[in-house]
């Protein structure tokens, strides 16, 4: 999992917060199957080279709010029924996620458009069935 929840350095948020956002739209997206056995605090926090506290925080959210289910002894799940976001928070990962690949193609010099085409390119390979987006 560690490959597909990115921790940014440079990211204001703090490092809980983007595990907790990681996760969150790994099993929204379906990348991450409802019933699905979640990497351990330690297994998570070695891959991502964090303190498993932070990640322990995360987890412990994301419990919190139904993403996650622990079932003692054996381990940490993606609940069967991950609850969806609120649009209010919909709008604001929306947003930040949105700051931050027009940020991106500004500074390689992309035109809105080429931006635009690109991020519809991905979002046709998710609707495709391919979680990870479309290549060409």
């Amino acid at each position: 999992m560690a490959r597909t929840v990115v921790i940014d350095p440079a990211d204001p948020a703090p490092i809980w917060r983007q595990i907790e956002e990681g996760v969150r739209r790994l099993a929204s997206s379906g990348a991450l199957t409802p019933g699905s056995v979640v990497p351990s605090v330690r297994e998570l926090a070695k891959e991502l080279r964090v303190n498993p506290a932070t990640v322990a925080k995360a987890y412990q959210r994301l419990t919190d709010t139904g993403v996650l289910v622990v079932h003692r002894g054996e381990g940490t799940y993606v609940a069967d029924a991950p609850p969806r976001l609120p649009e209010t928070e919909r709008r604001r990962v929306l947003r930040e996620g949105a700051t931050r690949y027009a940020t991106l193609a500004v500074s390689i010099g992309a035109t809105k458009e080429r931006a635009t085409e690109e991020l519809e390119v991905v979002w046709h390979g998710f609707e495709g069935g391919n979680k990870k987006g479309a290549g060409r």
